[in-house]
């Protein structure tokens, strides 16, 4: 995987935002969203990106995907 900087929000309705270089690129919600929620909490950096780039899938060739019954 790349050396591409990737942050996250996880909100207290169970929702996850990912954001790349600042743009919101996936938000998750119900089981998935909880599982790497978990898996995020208490993980170092490296693991962090790993686990971003990981639900993100290869989201830059523009398979983005939404979580399913999340508006936005």
């Amino acid at each position: 995987m790349g050396h591409e900087t990737f942050s996250y929000q996880a909100y207290k309705n169970g929702i996850v935002e990912i954001f790349w270089e600042g743009r919101c690129v996936m938000t998750l919600g119900g089981a998935r969203a909880r599982r790497l929620a978990d898996g995020l909490k208490d993980a170092d950096e490296p693991t962090v990106q790993y686990l971003l780039q990981r639900a993100t899938g290869n989201f830059k060739r523009g398979n983005e995907r939404r979580a399913r019954g999340v508006d936005r």
